[in-house]
C-alpha cells in the first residue's frame, strides 16, 4: 500500500535494485565482492534521486571523485552506480567531456512520451487479459490511496503514484520483454520529467484517467483500455511538455539577467 513518501522510496529502491542488479556481472561469492555490490546499490539510489528530484542540476558535470567522497566510499562502487545510470539515460557520457547529469529537452520528451504511449497501450491491451484477481485488487487500492492523498492535498504523492499505477500495469501485463524495456529502460527518466515538470493542476484529472483505465482492464476491454491509456499519456506529455518550456524560459530570462548585471 502507497501512503507516504517513505514508501515511494522503498518502491524505487526495489525497482532500480532489480534493474541494477540484473546488468551487473556474473559475482564471485567473497565478502568483498558482496559489499561492493551494496555499496553500489546504495550509492545508485542516493544519486538516482539527486539527479530526478534535481538536486544535481541537469546538464551539470559529475564528477566521480567528488561522488565518492561525498558519500564515504571509494570509486569502485560509485563507478558501478555511474554505469547503471547511463544505462537508465539518466546520465550521459561524451568523449572529451566526461559523465554529464541527462539534459531535459522538449525533443526527448517528446520522443519518449511517444514510446510510452505505444509500449503502455499495448500492456493494457495484455492486462486486460491477463491481469489477476489480486492485481486488480492492488490496482483498486492504489487508486483509493491517490483519491486519499489529493484529499489531503499531497499532490506529491499522486506524482509518484502515477509512475506506480503505470508499473502495477506494466508488471500485470506478463510480457518480461514489455516489463524490461519499459520499467528497466524507461521508468527512472520519465520520473526525471514527471517530478521536475509536472503542472500542479494535472493530478485531479490524471486519477479520473486512471480510474477509468482500471474500469476498462476490469471489464476485460483491452481495447479500450489501451485507447484510454495512450489519451491519459498524450495529455501528460502536453502538460509535462508546456511545464518544461516554462521552465527553460525562466531560465533563459534568468541567465540574461546576471549577464546583463
Amino acid at each position: 500500500m502507497l501512503k507516504q513518501d517513505t514508501t515511494f522510496v522503498s518502491d524505487d529502491t526495489h525497482v532500480s535494485h532489480l534493474h541494477h542488479v540484473s546488468h551487473l556481472h556474473k559475482v564471485k561469492s567473497t565478502s568483498a565482492d558482496k559489499t561492493s555490490i551494496t555499496l553500489a546499490d546504495q550509492i545508485l539510489v542516493q544519486i538516482q534521486t539527486s539527479i530526478i528530484k534535481g538536486e544535481l542540476p541537469a546538464g551539470s558535470k559529475i564528477n566521480e571523485q567528488a561522488l565518492a567522497e561525498k558519500y564515504g566510499i571509494s570509486r569502485g562502487p560509485t563507478r558501478e552506480a555511474l554505469q547503471t545510470l547511463e544505462r537508465q539515460r539518466l546520465v550521459v557520457r561524451a568523449p572529451h567531456v566526461g559523465a554529464r547529469v541527462a539534459q531535459l529537452t522538449v525533443s526527448e520528451l517528446n520522443d519518449l512520451y511517444q514510446l510510452r504511449s505505444v509500449l503502455e497501450g499495448m500492456a493494457c491491451e495484455l492486462a486486460a487479459s491477463r491481469i489477476t484477481l489480486e492485481q486488480l485488487a492492488k490496482l483498486e487500492d492504489l487508486l483509493a490511496c491517490q483519491d486519499a492523498a489529493l484529499a489531503k492535498g499531497d499532490t506529491y504523492f499522486q506524482e509518484e503514484g502515477d509512475v506506480d499505477f503505470h508499473y502495477q500495469i506494466i508488471q500485470a501485463s506478463g510480457n518480461k520483454h514489455l516489463q524490461e524495456t519499459l520499467v528497466g529502460g524507461l521508468y527512472h527518466l520519465l520520473r526525471m520529467y514527471r517530478y521536475q515538470c509536472t503542472n500542479k493542476n494535472r493530478p485531479v484529472k490524471a486519477i479520473a484517467e486512471h480510474r477509468r483505465i482500471v474500469e476498462a482492464i476490469a471489464q476485460r476491454d483491452g481495447e479500450l483500455a489501451s485507447l484510454l491509456m495512450r489519451r491519459h499519456i498524450e495529455q501528460g506529455r502536453k502538460n509535462t511538455e508546456l511545464r518544461l518550456i516554462e521552465l527553460q524560459a525562466n531560465a533563459a530570462a534568468k541567465e540574461t539577467l546576471v549577464n546583463i548585471s
